[in-house]
């Protein structure tokens, strides 16, 4: 079931990386760039348009009123919603330690400089609506933001069949604190959050996963509104020893590979028995699940072995692929972790799977993909902030300072900002003479 390479052969593991790259077709883009522009000049006409034209559904109003809100949350299973309740209250937990204080400093007499943290106004969450349905990205996309102080936090969603949104996501919406919903999918939802409509005012910010035309829109949206990355297929990578139990690391990769044909499972460990009982595992644990497939379809692709002689080689590979989601089932776990410099989200231990932090333990699940965690983090509340830096300098500072600035602005030949300090510099002066004859007088 899964392709094993070798730790030395460096030529295959690069095709490999390569093979997974995710990147959005010309072809795309220009059929979604349509798409944003119709909703641009059209508006709340044209979301309707290709709400009926996409969905099959002819809305008179996108928009979710509290009647509707109330009413479908009422039908969610009260286990699921009580689950959910528990999840939010452990991502809101988590996500508090990660306000930032506001930091100034007073450099020397009269110099002050410092920065300040400030919410974004408005944000839009993008939640797929169709066959797959993720309450869970609800409460990952607007906790952090509501712990950030974000005043609106606008959900976007393609309306059920019966035109109306779904009773999980209405409930996940309550308990994570949206303040508004749209029923609108795909990438005419994505232009509408970013341009606004008659009755849709803009945001600043949009972040959720979706399809590849949410995907495209996201990208040729940005720009006038910041998002929060392109996301590609799902993946795991799995750092084992030979004492890992091949059931629990199989049930791990097909976590992943359940979610897409071109999601990645990859297996990296110093025992060569441990493969080929992983292997037999996927294919005894393939067989009884209702995706089998998808599955097969991403194994076959992108299920991968990876042999090596120590797990620091192990970890050194997991760091060149810098996978969404990394699992160290090793002894002593929390050892390695120094090591690891490029993953998502890290998740140690025999015990603890990655569904855990899809759903309920309070790390956020919204990660970069395709290596991008080489330079690009998880979902935060930093994602719903922006960072304003200040100043303030005394007359003292400047009389100090001035000449050096205005040396500066010379060499870049931009005289309009020496002068904007010589002025100030002479006016001081003739103020001191000034001051020098009263008190001469």
């Amino acid at each position: 079931m899964l392709k094993t390479i070798g730790k030395d052969d460096r030529a295959e593991l690069k095709a490999y990386l390569q093979s997974r790259a995710y990147e959005i077709s010309p072809d795309m883009l220009v059929k979604t760039s349509s798409i944003i522009e119709k909703v641009r000049s059209g508006k709340n006409q044209a979301l309707h348009d290709l709400t009926l034209q996409f969905d099959r559904i002819d809305l008179d109003d996108p928009i979710v009123s509290n009647e509707e809100l109330e009413e479908q949350a009422a039908k969610a299973d009260p286990q699921f919603v009580a689950a959910m309740q528990e999840a939010a209250q452990n991502i809101l937990a988590y996500h508090e330690t990660q306000v930032q204080t506001p930091q100034s400093l007073e450099k020397e007499d009269g110099v002050y400089l410092g920065w300040r943290v400030l919410p974004l106004d408005a944000v839009g969450i993008y939640v797929p609506g169709g066959r797959a349905q993720y309450p869970s990205s609800v409460l990952m996309n607007a906790i952090p933001a509501k712990v950030a102080g974000v005043r609106r936090i606008v959900m976007t969603t393609p309306p059920g069949k019966d035109g109306k949104i779904s009773p999980n996501l209405a409930a996940a919406a309550k308990i994570a604190g949206v303040t508004e919903i749209i029923k609108a999918g795909g990438a005419q939802a994505v232009a509408a959050l970013a341009y606004g409509t008659e009755t849709i005012a803009p945001v600043d910010k949009i972040t959720g996963p979706g399809n590849m035309y949410v995907a495209a829109a996201k990208k040729l949206v940005f720009g006038k509104v910041d998002i929060d990355m392109i996301a590609g297929p799902s993946e795991i990578l799995v750092v084992a020893d030979e004492n890992a139990n091949p059931d629990h690391v199989a049930s791990d990769l097909l976590s992943q590979a359940e979610h897409d044909p071109m999601a990645s499972s990859i297996l990296v460990t110093t025992s060569e028995p441990l493969i080929e009982a992983v292997n037999q595992a996927l294919r005894e644990q393939t067989d009884v699940l209702p995706k089998k497939e998808i599955i097969e379809q991403s194994l076959a692709s992108f299920g991968t072995a990876i042999l090596t002689d120590t797990m620091d080689e192990a970890i050194e590979i997991s760091n060149e692929i810098a996978p969404e989601h990394l699992e160290l089932q090793v002894e002593n776990a929390i050892d390695y972790l120094p090591l690891v410099k490029n993953a998502g989200s890290v998740f140690l231990g025999y015990t603890t799977c990655e569904s855990i932090g899809d759903y309920f333990g309070g790390t956020n699940h919204v990660l970069p993909t395709s290596g991008t965690a080489r330079f690009s983090s998880a979902l935060g509340v930093d994602a719903f902030t922006k960072k304003s830096s200040y100043m303030y300098y005394s007359d003292q500072a400047l009389q100090k300072n001035g000449h050096k600035i205005i040396r500066m602005a010379q060499e870049e030949d931009l005289e309009a900002h020496a002068n904007a300090v010589r002025i100030r510099l002479h006016d001081a002066s003739e103020n001191q003479d000034e001051i020098e004859r009263e008190e001469g007088e």
